[in-house]
Order: structure tokens, then C-alpha cells, then sequence
């Protein structure tokens, strides 16, 4: 049980806990054997870091804590996905998905408790917003699956999970600075060596946010774009009042300038009558005109009072192939851990809602039935 007046060194990347360890009066190495323990050993016990003394590890017993979200729950699909509910310290719940394959493992993670956004499609907006997370609680999610798949697999070297995708509960563009440093130690050598093609970033659209990624983490990038116009995406993602296609496309670009072999990928969501006819198609062909770009197309995991339907497979199927003889690189991704609300839109969590969101969603659910 840690105190409040201890650090937790999950929430630190290697410079900052270097310097953490010089303020101790130690060298800089320590933070780096340390930071070693913590991300790729997954020990959360001082007194198992056995290449420091016994004396740093008294007092960092003391001084310092490894504080991870706790496993409230943890389901596991008829397709092997895993999904865990992650208790914070405030109360809130978040939830953490692992997807695994035969040549990946990838860990879907939460940035925010709830989302500050209100995306019609999608459960987790229902569930309104109440804070960002910290990046202890962001890259904690890594921390615990990694301990947890180690464990059933009996496995403490190969990589389990190979690639992350910030793509679970939350926008992660709005909580930049704790996303960011969470990505860092993702990435870091001495933290779990994820590449920068390994990590992706999904957003709704926050356009200054997108430049500011280039510059400090270009990880790979995904947009929830869901609409191939402003009108039909103002309602599905009402962000987009405020940053519109074209806009956006122009971010997208930029975000790739110079590296050829990169692309954005967008997400769209296949809604049956919705977004998913001939005129839709064509009108998503001429946006993307000229952007290194592959589109995902996701058929509609349904929740409850959702009021969207999926589009038919033939539906999806008539799309891909429209994309494709555009020249478009065009995946329909395949359905994962729905049997328990795991798939992609139907993360929900367990949070006390600031928006009042989830409230007016039942009051309106009530009034309709």
C-alpha cells in the first residue's frame, strides 16, 4: 500500500527518472536499472531489483511506490481476446483490451475515463467524461497485461505484445502531455522497445494536436474519420464543427509529408442506410485524393439503446471493393471480443460521468420506449 507522499516511478520516463535518482544523490544509472526492472521485468518490489544495494532499495520502499491500476475483472472471448476492467484510485473504472494473432499481440489502451467527446456511434461517449488519465494509469494498462500474459504463458522473455494502439476509452489528442510520455516509454530500449510503427494514435480530429504529434512522437496515425462529408459528420462525429474534412485531410498530409512510405490510416465505421452506400463511396474516393492514405473499415459492434444497425456484408463488401479498384488500400477488420463488449466502439468502463451525458442518453432511452 503506497502513501501519498511517495512517488509512483510508473509515472516517469527515463529522463525524468534519472533525475529522480540523482535528487536521491544516486547516478543517473540507477533510474535506468530501475526503469529496466520495472517495464521489462514488470516487478512492482524493490526488494527483487537485486543489482542495486540493499540501502536505495530501503529507501525506496520509503520514498517510492509502482502503482498500477488494479484488475477489477478480466474476461477472456471465445476468440481469445482478452478484456480487463482496470480500477483507479478515485473510484472511475477504465477498460483495456488485448487482441491476439498469430503474428502480433496488440494491446488496445485507454486515455481517458469516459471521453470527452460525444461520437453518437460509439458506447464509450455514452458514458460521458470525467477526467484524463495519468501516465501511470496509461502506460499501467501495459504494465498489468504484460504481467498478467507473462504469467498464463509462464513466460518472462518473448514479447506477448507487439504493438499498442491507443484506440480504447477516451481522445487521446486531449490529454497530449500524459499520452505522450506514456508513448515514450513504449518506445524506449530500456522500456518495452516498441517501435514508432508499433504504436498507433487514433483520433477524432484534434487538427493542432496532429502537427504537435509530428513534431514531439510521430507515431503511426489513425483518424476516426466515419463520414465521407461534413454534414453526415457533424452528426456521427460532432467534432468535426470544429475541424472539418478538409481541414483534417490537410492535417493528414502534412502529418506524412516526407515519408514516403507512411500512411494515415482512416477509420469507418459501416453503418447500415447510414454512411455505407454508392454516393458515400465516391464522395470518400475524392477526399481522399492525393493522401497517402489505407481506410479500415469496421462493421458496427451494437450496444445497448444505440439506435445505428450494422451495415449487411454484402453492403461492406460492394465498399472495400469500390476503394479498392480506386487505388485505395482497403481492410475490412475482423469482429473480435464482442460476445464480451470488447470490440472496437463498445468499451464502456465504470466512471462517475462530469457531463452528465450518460444521464440524458437513459432519460432519453426511457422517453422513447
Amino acid at each position: 500500500m503506497s502513501t501519498p507522499l511517495q512517488q509512483n516511478l510508473l509515472n516517469m520516463n527515463l529522463p525524468v527518472i534519472q533525475a529522480y535518482f540523482e535528487g536521491l544523490g544516486e547516478k543517473a544509472f540507477r533510474g535506468r536499472q530501475v526503469f529496466k526492472w520495472i517495464h521489462q521485468q514488470g516487478l512492482y518490489d524493490f526488494n527483487e531489483m537485486t543489482d542495486i544495494s540493499k540501502e536505495l532499495r530501503s529507501q525506496l520502499t520509503q520514498q517510492a511506490c509502482i502503482r498500477a491500476p488494479e484488475i477489477a475483472s478480466q474476461e477472456i472471448s471465445d476468440d481469445g481476446t482478452f478484456k480487463w476492467l482496470l480500477r483507479l484510485a478515485d473510484g472511475n473504472s477504465i477498460e483495456t483490451v488485448f487482441i491476439p494473432e498469430n503474428d502480433r499481440g496488440t494491446l488496445c489502451i485507454s486515455s481517458q475515463a469516459g471521453c470527452i467527446l460525444n461520437c453518437t456511434f460509439c458506447a464509450t461517449a455514452r458514458q460521458g467524461f470525467n477526467r484524463n488519465l495519468e501516465v501511470h494509469e496509461i502506460i499501467g494498462q501495459l504494465y498489468v497485461a504484460n504481467r498478467v500474459l507473462r504469467g498464463l504463458a509462464n513466460n518472462n522473455g518473448d514479447r506477448i505484445i507487439t504493438n499498442v494502439v491507443m484506440m480504447g476509452m477516451g481522445e487521446p489528442l486531449l490529454n497530449f502531455d500524459n499520452v505522450t510520455q506514456a508513448m515514450d516509454i513504449m518506445q524506449d530500449d530500456l522500456g518495452y522497445g516498441l517501435s514508432k510503427r508499433r504504436v498507433t494514435l487514433s483520433t477524432s480530429g484534434v487538427i493542432p494536436m496532429i502537427d504537435k504529434l509530428k513534431e514531439t512522437n510521430p507515431v503511426s496515425l489513425a483518424v476516426s474519420l466515419h463520414a465521407p462529408n461534413d454534414k453526415l459528420r457533424d452528426q456521427l462525429v460532432p467534432l468535426n464543427k470544429k475541424y472539418p474534412i478538409k481541414e483534417l485531410m490537410d492535417a493528414c498530409k502534412r502529418y506524412v509529408a516526407g515519408e514516403p512510405r507512411r500512411r494515415v490510416t482512416m477509420e469507418y465505421v459501416m453503418l447500415k442506410g447510414i454512411n455505407d452506400n454508392e454516393k458515400h463511396v465516391r464522395q470518400l474516393i475524392k477526399i481522399l485524393s492525393g493522401i497517402p492514405a489505407k481506410v479500415n473499415l469496421i462493421p458496427f459492434n451494437s450496444f445497448d439503446n444505440s439506435g445505428f444497425e450494422r451495415s449487411g456484408m454484402d453492403a461492406i463488401n460492394n465498399f472495400r471493393e469500390s476503394l479498392m479498384q480506386a487505388g485505395i488500400i482497403t481492410v475490412t477488420r475482423k469482429t473480435r471480443g464482442d460476445d464480451i463488449n470488447a470490440a472496437c466502439g463498445q468499451l464502456a468502463g465504470s466512471i462517475v460521468d462530469r457531463t452528465r451525458r450518460s444521464k440524458a442518453y437513459t432519460t432519453e432511452a426511457v422517453n422513447q420506449s
